[in-house]
């Protein structure tokens, strides 16, 4: 895997999510190569999203979701600004895609990621170069020779 893997918000909480511990170990285990081979990325909007719907889920889990979205602004976070909206509205219009899901891939585009990693999208799926890849069916091993 040399290219960089943008990771989508169900992912990060998986993570966290003790209730299917097939997925936790999944998310955990993507979050553990991508970390190792510096190849994760996020979006501000990813980080936003991971740190409302967590809190929400598990009140309790308040300071280790900070810590974890303190971690990962060593991603660099994309910002979503002008130019991201506005390929996001055309990768909505092309390949109908929720307003939010098309944030992403955009966000994914602007610097350069070969793959989105999500549950969310359609798992093989070429959105504008930037290939879909579902973690709970793929492991970060089967990208490695990519």
């Amino acid at each position: 895997m040399t290219a960089p893997v943008f990771v989508d918000t169900n992912v990060l909480l998986c993570a966290l999510d003790h209730a299917d511990l097939k997925k936790q170990a999944a998310a955990r285990a993507w979050r553990a190569e991508l970390w190792k081979n510096r190849l994760g990325r996020v979006s501000f909007q990813v980080l936003q999203e991971f740190y409302v719907k967590a809190t929400q889920k598990w009140p309790e889990t308040r300071d280790e979701v900070c810590a974890e979205i303190k971690d990962l602004l060593a991603w660099q976070p994309v910002v979503i600004e002008a130019a991201i909206l506005e390929r996001g509205w055309k990768l909505q219009e092309r390949f109908q895609l929720s307003f939010w899901d098309a944030l992403i891939v955009a966000a994914a585009k602007s610097i350069g990621c070969g793959y989105l990693l999500t549950e969310d999208l359609q798992t093989g799926q070429d959105l504008d170069g930037v290939l879909v890849i579902n973690p709970f069916f793929i492991d970060p091993a089967s990208l490695s020779s990519k």
